[in-house]
């Protein structure tokens, strides 16, 4: 039995998703499975993943016959998963080699949480621009200005997020899933940490949250109003729920700016 299943959703990365698989196969911890599920993708992603899994025997590919998004893929890889632990890693993302062996390291002796994210190297086809340094020990109230963990550097018991239904499909999740999950998760009294050291490359245009389309702010003011409600922050903090609402109405050139 594997003790960490890597989930890894793909959607038109043929670009990038070698550099992220090579990043799993050089990892210090040898004991893993990497399960890749291929968002019916237009390009030669699902090609690529097949040699992979020819190659070793630990990586598994699934298809799906439709484009369903991020939250249903990765539930998808959830349930076929073998692991003690949950891994995340998104296609145009990769790993520093030892990141497997030290969040396991954490979550194995700190039986308190649940899941265990990291910093990261935020990164463009420039280079790196950024450090990104979440809060260690988050509380509910940082939930209120925006998550409080990088999405690709998360590492969950898996026992934890099956109690709580993994990410939850729907409209309003399309983009947002990640903040979904995290606020349900402390909700049922799982907490998490962030270990203050890069273990991920994060690809992260400087600007795009700025270029967030309108819709999308509409589905993260939902998000928020929905599990902030269950983590017992409203009606005090409401004006957070219509946050993205706000900044969606600034012109980009000001965000920009102010960047």
């Amino acid at each position: 039995m594997y003790r960490v299943s890597v989930i890894l959703p793909v959607y038109n990365a043929s670009e990038t998703i070698d550099r992220c698989i090579q990043s799993i196969i050089d990892q210090t911890f040898k004991q893993w499975e990497l399960i890749c599920c291929d968002d019916n993708s237009n390009d030669n992603s699902l090609t690529i993943l097949k040699q992979w899994q020819k190659r070793d025997n630990r990586i598994k590919v699934l298809y799906n016959e439709k484009n369903c998004r991020a939250a249903l893929t990765r539930n998808r890889c959830i349930e076929e998963a073998e692991g003690e632990y949950i891994a995340l890693i998104d296609d145009d993302d990769y790993c520093v080699p030892d990141r497997l062996e030290k969040q396991i390291d954490f979550l194995d002796k700190n039986l308190e949480y649940s899941f265990v994210g990291t910093q990261a190297f935020f990164f463009d086809e420039f280079g790196v621009w950024k450090t990104s340094k979440p809060k260690e020990n988050p509380t509910k109230e940082d939930f209120l200005w925006n998550s409080c963990f990088l999405n690709p550097s998360v590492m969950f018991r898996k026992k934890d997020i099956d109690k709580v239904g993994l990410y939850r499909v729907a409209k309003e999740t399309r983009r947002g899933q990640d903040y979904d999950l995290f606020m349900r998760l402390y909700a049922q009294g799982y907490y998490g940490y962030n270990m203050q050291q890069p273990l991920i490359y994060y690809y992260r245009g400087k600007n795009s949250y700025v270029k967030c389309k309108y819709k999308y702010r509409i589905d993260e003011a939902k998000i928020r109003y929905l599990n902030f409600k269950k983590l017992n922050l409203l009606p005090k903090n409401f004006l957070y729920v219509i946050k993205p609402l706000i900044v969606g109405l600034i012109p980009i050139k000001l965000l920009e700016k102010k960047k």
